[in-house]
């Protein structure tokens, strides 16, 4: 802390007091107060071991149970149909350290027999992974992604008229 030259306090142990008050100040700012102390300890929260068969949605929130009826490895809720970046391959949970990001639901697929398979972006990598859509996952938002391409054609719909 500097003066303009010329400058001085009258009493030099004032300055001194100032320095030492804002050197406390510093350092009081730096240390974590006993309330934020207790407020970081709850925000990590160990889960007790019954809600081991079940994750909280990083999209909608809320707690989905981790078995599924038509699927062995539950990776999507079934609520708003959003996955967590955990997996590269189903069940091995490698990615969890790596990236771990929200995976948004962009598309559906249909394989072979018929079955239908979510296809999720993950939104901090960007990668594309396909998963199997499960017995309880919200029919109207598979629906509303099946008919998104009809919904926003690449091409001018008047051109249909033409053909």
């Amino acid at each position: 802390m500097g003066r303009p030259p010329g400058r001085s306090l009258p009493f030099p142990e004032a300055e001194r007091t100032t320095r030492t008050a804002i050197a406390v100040l510093i350092r009081s700012s730096q240390e974590i107060s006993p309330l934020r102390q207790s407020r970081d300890s709850r925000r990590v929260r160990h889960r007790p071991r019954a809600q081991l068969n079940s994750f909280r949605c990083v999209n909608c929130r809320i707690d989905v149970p981790s078995d599924a009826p038509g699927t062995q490895h539950r990776n999507h809720c079934p609520t708003c149909l959003w996955s967590r970046h955990v997996d590269d391959r189903p069940g091995d949970r490698a990615m969890l350290d790596e990236c771990g990001s929200g995976m948004e639901p962009i598309a559906i697929t249909v394989r072979g027999k018929g079955e239908w398979v979510l296809i999720h972006r993950c939104t901090g990598c960007g990668v594309l992974h396909a998963n199997r859509s499960a017995a309880d996952d919200s029919p109207l938002l598979l629906v509303r992604l099946a008919v998104k391409p009809l919904a926003l054609p690449p091409f001018p719909l008047d051109r249909l008229a033409r053909v």
